[in-house]
């Protein structure tokens, strides 16, 4: 693979480019990660993507996968998960009664995605929290260096347990679900997933679940806390939030980067690309693409959106997505519930250092 790295000309990575790269699947390739130390390390011959890795298929595997996925996060099935959702916001809100100050990380971040994606997978709560450090830890880099390949690994034995329980024990939970669940694979056979697909698809699942969630929190508190005036906004105005949450995703992308496998020669802007090298698509800099989202440097929860991409886009657009805006818009509507003011103790805040989401291990807000 080239060392060289190829600098396209200034002014053309934005969102038109982001979007044309990322549905073009026959010249930049998932199969080998998504992360550029991952797809280093597949190349070099020192990690393999497990079977059943769906952000990591091509077609015809991966649109049948995606297909068997999305039964799992159907709008009706978000509609009727909100009042958990909300219950586990209030129960964790209903701690923090006459505090003059709290770790909106700590308290929100790092907890509610980590009891909605266990309620879906079915874990016990005695393990919920290990698991979550699990991933959290995983993904960690330290500043300046780059993540470890022996760090990436998606498959394991993390779940393995559970899984061999649910074969004996179905229940109404996601784990059930892509057990029992068959499709026509791309032989137009009828089969199910193996176990060892299965446990892919749950380490994906409880991964993203987790991290990418969490670091959405944690931005909403450190936005709001900013601008002021857009919080009392909601506070008075609670049909504001969903577009609020579009914005906060637009404005601070937990992922920032794409990458992706070059798997033929390809010109971008005058620029020869040759296959073998890897290819960086900067979601943060699309999404402020001031052709796409006029005077993109302001934060603005009236913006006439249109979309951006801080769920990626197309093909291996995150099928969380709407997972993900559900938890913020109810995390964000009870917090104003009771906190409609905070200001962010930006000298005890922590950034995650993190190759694939980027947001705050720690953000102590207080109370005025």
């Amino acid at each position: 693979m080239p060392d060289k790295v190829i600098e396209v000309p200034a002014g053309v990575v934005d969102l038109e480019i982001v979007e044309r790269g990322l549905v073009d699947r026959q010249t930049f390739l998932s199969c080998n990660g998504d992360i550029l130390e991952m797809i280093q390390a597949v190349i070099a011959g020192h990690q393999e993507i497990p079977p059943g890795t769906l952000i990591f298929e091509e077609p015809p595997v991966h649109t049948i996968h995606r297909a068997l996925l999305s039964r799992l996060f159907t709008p009706k099935q978000m509609r009727a998960l909100e009042p958990r959702v909300r219950d586990f916001c209030v129960s964790r809100l209903e701690r923090l009664d006459g505090v003059d100050r709290f770790d909106f990380v700590a308290e929100l971040g790092s907890q509610i995605p980590m009891r909605v994606i266990s309620m879906l997978l079915g874990i016990p709560e005695q393990d919920q929290e290990a698991i979550r450090d699990h991933y959290s830890q995983t993904m960690h880099t330290e500043p300046g260096q780059p993540l470890q390949h022996s760090e990436t690994s998606l498959a394991g034995d993390l779940f393995a347990d559970y899984i061999d329980w649910r074969y004996e024990h179905p229940s109404d939970d996601l784990m059930t679900e892509l057990l029992t669940a068959e499709f026509e694979n791309e032989h137009g056979e009828l089969q199910r997933l193996t176990r060892n697909e299965v446990l892919t698809y749950v380490n994906v699942v409880a991964g993203a679940g987790n991290e990418t969630t969490n670091r959405l929190i944690g931005w909403t508190g450190k936005l709001l806390a900013e601008h002021p005036s857009a919080r009392r906004q909601l506070v008075e105005d609670r049909s504001l939030i969903p577009n609020a949450i579009e914005e906060i995703l637009r404005h601070e992308p937990v992922a920032q980067i794409i990458a992706r496998y070059v798997g033929q020669d390809v010109e971008m802007h005058g620029v020869r690309v040759p296959a073998g090298s890897v290819m960086l698509f900067l979601l943060g800099s699309a999404n402020h693409d001031e052709r796409a989202f006029p005077d993109a440097e302001r934060f603005d929860i009236h913006r006439n959106m249109g979309h951006h991409v801080a769920f990626g886009y197309g093909p291996h657009f995150c099928l969380g997505a709407s997972l993900a805006r559900l938890e913020g818009r109810v995390v964000l509507d009870e917090v104003l519930n009771r906190f409609p003011d905070w200001e962010v103790d930006l000298d005890g805040a922590t950034l995650h250092q993190s190759p694939s989401a980027r947001g705050w291990d720690r953000l102590p807000v207080v109370i005025p």
